[in-house]
């Protein structure tokens, strides 16, 4: 009876054992793949082509600038202070005007400098009239000595105070210069033109020339200057432009936005900040329309040279792949993958110096579905370079 069920046992094991090779062996097998469609991938055969978008390559001159974010800067800012101290009469400006050299600001009493100088003055002709008198003197005694009815100790003694008298005179002329020009300080004038700021005193006070605050600030605000730094790799490029005297410089108040001044670089500092490795430099504007003011923060392009006649095109264009930079050339309604290098970029284009040539049809939108000998329809061509943005 054992060896009975052990052989059932064993029949059974070997009919489990057959079974599970059949379906090994036998079963079907699903062979679907995942779809997929990587980008650069071919289309579906006997699918539409891909719609792309293709600019046309052609010749331009392209400048090349230079971007940094600069300060605007007064050419000369003073501060307008007294030089003699007294009581304030009047202010003969208006805050935020704009004057002229010479204008008169403002005016300190001057009864107490005027009396100063009218002291001077009358000193000056008693005195006069003293070394009149002493001349006269000196004759008649170098003609009493000569005739030997005076002596000559006499006239020499003379002679001394004339010449005493007349340094009393040179005396009493500086005097009077001192004076005068005290007195002329009692009128505050603008020491150069330009537009005033406010006003730190008013009528009836009392004003020092040691005075910490000045009375007002003038600033020259046309032209104005713009300072900014550069890379000091640029350094040979930016001298080259001064060199041929066309470093012109555009500013605009926002990124990207509009210029609203052109002016010419005017000084390159005298050493680089080892810190940054940038050099200073600075440009000078007309400011015609008062757009620049100064402290305000300003983007700034210097042009430092014009690449001429070079294929230039929307960077949109540029792909990256393992063996580098490469474009979509439409040739026949098929796209052919193209190793390109870039000689210089902008914000919105590039300038390839090799793999494109002039008329040639570049892909610029639609790479989803692209690779070498893509089969595409152009939907729409497109400039060959984009307009920064205004």
């Amino acid at each position: 009876m054992k060896k009975i069920g052990r052989l059932a046992l064993q029949l059974v094991f070997l009919a489990v054992l057959a079974a599970a090779v059949f379906l090994v062996f036998h079963a079907p097998v699903n062979q679907t793949k995942p779809a997929t469609n990587p980008r650069g991938a071919k289309s579906a055969a006997g699918g539409p082509p891909p719609n792309i978008l293709a600019a046309s390559a052609s010749l331009a001159d392209v400048p090349v600038y230079i971007t940094a974010v600069g300060t605007v800067t007064a050419l000369n800012t003073v501060a307008v202070r007294a030089q003699v101290d007294g009581k304030l009469l009047s202010v003969d400006l208006k805050e935020g005007q704009d004057v002229k050299k010479g204008d008169v600001l403002a005016t300190i009493d001057p009864a107490t400098f005027q009396a100063t100088y009218d002291q001077a003055v009358a000193k000056r002709a008693q005195d006069a009239a003293t070394y009149a008198n002493a001349q006269k003197d000196l004759a008649r005694y170098t003609r009493l000595a000569a005739e030997s009815a005076g002596t000559k100790q006499q006239a020499d003694t003379q002679a001394a105070l004339v010449t005493q008298l007349a340094a009393q005179l040179k005396s009493d002329d500086a005097a009077i210069e001192s004076a005068k020009a005290t007195l002329s300080y009692t009128k505050i004038v603008a020491p150069i033109s330009g537009r005033l700021g406010l006003l730190n005193t008013t009528v009836g006070n009392q004003i020092h020339a040691s005075d910490a605050t000045p009375l007002v600030t003038i600033t020259q605000i046309k032209p104005i200057a713009v300072v900014f730094n550069a890379p000091q790799q640029q350094l040979p490029n930016i001298m080259a432009a001064v060199k041929r005297g066309d470093a012109k410089v555009e500013v605009s108040l926002s990124e990207g936005g509009e210029s609203v001044d052109i002016g010419n670089l005017d000084v390159i500092d005298n050493q680089i900040d080892p810190t940054t490795g940038t050099v200073k430099l600075k440009a000078e504007f007309p400011n015609a329309n008062l757009s620049l003011w100064p402290g305000a923060f300003v983007n700034v392009r210097l042009l430092v040279k014009t690449l001429p006649q070079v294929i230039q095109l929307p960077d949109s264009v540029l792909q990256h792949g393992p063996d580098g930079t490469f474009v979509y050339v439409v040739n026949d309604s098929a796209v052919k993958i193209r190793p390109v290098k870039v000689a210089y970029e902008t914000e919105t284009n590039v300038v390839l110096s090799e793999g494109v040539k002039p008329g040639e049809m570049v892909v610029t939108s639609g790479f989803a579905q692209l690779s070498d000998g893509t089969k595409v329809k152009l939907s729409q061509p497109e400039s060959s370079t984009k307009k920064p943005p205004a």
